[in-house]
């Protein structure tokens, strides 16, 4: 399990040039000859060196059905997403030990699942900020999701001990800071942080151990797990996932494309 430590894919962009090579393979050839378990050894490879001829000529098809196959594959990813996501809506949603910024009664919600050490979801923080300050609108739950080490899981531990000891806007604060936090993430490092940020930095310290803690780490693995989610930073915005890191823009036309369905 790795940080995606790369620009958003909003879809599959796999290799597809031998499904291609079969598709024009079909406009090569009339569809009786494309048994080939009916053809002998000398037909056979005749028939591919037709195949082969033709799409040299026109290569134009390979381009044509790789954009096909291309256009079904994501259909397809987008379709098993929407899937997922409905049969998680409640956890995904409306879990409790989920923090909720933005704006809680919002048209739009989005979820993010987040590793502190991971370097997009650094750069994607000020631009979600602004998203949802801008937008006004918009629910924002954050799904701690440590998957780079044990520093990533210290960090995470802060963060909802901070909320569970000292409340909700404690946690927006330590999130902010864990986010933007330059150096190793030890606990005497957690402890300073507390200390700069007027917590109670022995309940907090106390708190991160806590099985209250570890079951909410556990149940957000547990969460992407069964959506197929990888890496960090990766989004759902509405009914869209987005693994990985999203521009500003590109966040606001998903926004807008949820709010016209």
């Amino acid at each position: 399990m790795t940080s995606t430590h790369r620009p958003a894919r909003r879809g599959p962009r796999a290799s597809v040039l031998a499904a291609a090579l079969a598709a024009g393979a079909a406009m090569a050839a009339p569809a009786a000859a494309l048994d080939l378990s009916k053809m002998s050894a000398d037909e056979s490879a005749a028939f591919g060196a037709a195949v082969r001829s033709y799409l040299l000529e026109n290569p134009e098809v390979l381009v044509e059905v790789i954009g096909v196959l291309e256009q079904r594959e994501a259909e397809a990813r987008v379709a098993a997403d929407a899937a997922m996501l409905a049969e998680n809506a409640e956890a995904l949603f409306e879990n409790p030990t989920a923090w909720v910024g933005g704006n809680p009664e919002g048209d739009v919600t989005i979820v993010e699942f987040v590793d502190y050490r991971c370097s997009f979801c650094r750069q994607a923080h000020p631009e979600v900020e602004e998203l949802i300050a801008s937008d006004g609108d918009i629910r924002f739950i954050v799904k701690e999701f440590p998957i780079l080490g044990e520093q990533s899981v210290l960090a995470s531990r802060f963060a909802l001990a901070a909320r569970a000891v000292e409340g909700d806007d404690a946690y927006k604060a330590a999130h902010d800071a864990l986010i933007t936090f330059r150096g190793d993430i030890t606990p005497e490092a957690l402890g300073r942080l507390a200390d700069a940020l007027a917590f109670d930095a022995g309940a907090v310290m106390a708190e991160m151990e806590s099985p209250e803690i570890t079951d909410i780490i556990d149940a957000n693995r547990a969460l992407a797990q069964r959506l197929a989610i990888t890496g960090t930073p990766t989004f759902v915005l509405g009914e869209e996932m987005v693994r990985g890191y999203l521009p500003l823009a590109e966040m606001q036309a998903v926004v807008a494309e949820q709010r016209a369905e």
